[in-house]
């Protein structure tokens, strides 16, 4: 039987907690220390000083183990490296405490379908930390409703030197693993791919990678992501049958440009070329005949709209953005691709 936890009331903050302390943990606890709805009960790192200097900076208290911490809150965030996601979120999810575990859910396969079956058991909610989701032009573009037939997405970076534990396609390309799965609404058919292992002689994890995945609908999907490149860019390109969409994760700025809006005043082009009313080619540019519309986009912080999801969901009992089986679904797509690899690595 799931012990009781200790909280609040159902009409009071949730209490909250925060398991590892680093940049993206102590990026949680400013936010969660912002939030009326929530009360940051505390922290816990393996490292206790840098707990303390987390709490000193937002508050709460410093727990000296997940166990303690898990008898007193209703919900973490856990933050710790992906090795350890397993390790540190069952005794929490036994507990029925809810879980915002950071990308990619899990190391693997195995562990990732082991934290989906805890959360269904003990009825805890596990949304996972794919950030992109909640950027601010991802959200306008999924409004838009496009049915991809072809999409193509560009993340490169310098090296960060965090992750350097794990390759490429599960540090980088799985932000984009996980917003291609959702605007694809397909199952992989097939995955070709060919990856590059530079920092360590392999066997050692790549760190450039380029997978072109086949969904059983049709829909085609090239990514390329690199952390040894000498500028960053993470762009997403859309192609429909009757749109075109263009998104700079980056700069939070997106573009569409529809058939319907378009088609015609290219077509009129095409036919008075044909009949000669226009001889001289450079009296036309093509993006002066193409319609553009910008997207519109919130200034939420993508952190903040992820945290204000994750608790919407333990208070409504909705499915969050981001549930346990979509990185679950991340990971396996993961895993395929560093396996497509295989002898195509290049050494």
């Amino acid at each position: 039987m799931t012990d009781v936890v200790s909280t609040d009331s159902a009409d009071g903050p949730l209490a909250v907690g925060v398991i590892g302390c680093g940049r993206m943990g102590q990026f949680h606890a400013r936010v969660y220390s912002q939030m009326p709805s929530v009360r940051l009960v505390g922290l816990y790192d393996a490292d206790a000083d840098v707990a303390a200097a987390a709490r000193d900076k937002y508050g709460g208290e410093v727990f000296a183990s997940v166990e303690a911490m898990a008898a007193r809150v209703q919900a973490v965030t856990i933050a710790v490296p992906t090795q350890f996601h397993a390790f540190v979120a069952e005794p929490l999810l036994r507990r029925g405490v809810h879980c915002l575990i950071e990308k990619p859910l899990a190391k693997d396969v195995a562990e990732a379908k082991q934290i989906v079956a805890w959360s269904k058991e003990h009825n805890a909610v596990v949304q996972v930390g794919h950030i992109e989701r909640f950027n601010p032009i991802v959200r306008s573009m999924s409004k838009l409703a496009v049915e991809p037939r072809f999409i193509e997405v560009i993340r490169i970076s310098p090296l960060t030197f965090r992750s350097i534990d794990v390759g490429v396609v599960l540090d980088m390309m799985i932000h984009d693993i996980d917003i291609v799965l959702k605007l694809a609404r397909s199952p992989v058919a097939r995955i070709d791919a060919i990856g590059v292992s530079v920092i360590g002689a392999p066997p050692s994890p790549e760190d450039i990678c380029n997978a072109r995945l086949t969904f059983a609908n049709g829909c085609v999907a090239n990514m390329t992501a690199s952390r040894l490149a000498m500028k960053t860019e993470r762009k997403l390109r859309v192609f429909s049958s009757d749109a075109y969409v263009s998104i700079d994760y980056q700069k939070k700025h997106g573009m569409v440009a529809r058939k319907t809006k378009n088609l015609g005043a290219i077509r009129d082009a095409v036919a008075k070329i044909r009949a000669g009313e226009i001889d001289d080619l450079s009296q036309l540019n093509f993006p002066d005949l193409v319609s553009i519309e910008e997207l519109e986009i919130d200034d939420i912080e993508p952190l903040r709209a992820e945290l204000d999801s994750f608790v919407n969901a333990i208070r409504t009992g909705a499915t969050p953005e981001v549930s346990a089986e979509d990185g679950l679904a991340a990971v396996e797509t993961a895993t395929r691709i560093v396996e497509a690899m295989g002898s195509q690595k290049l050494e």
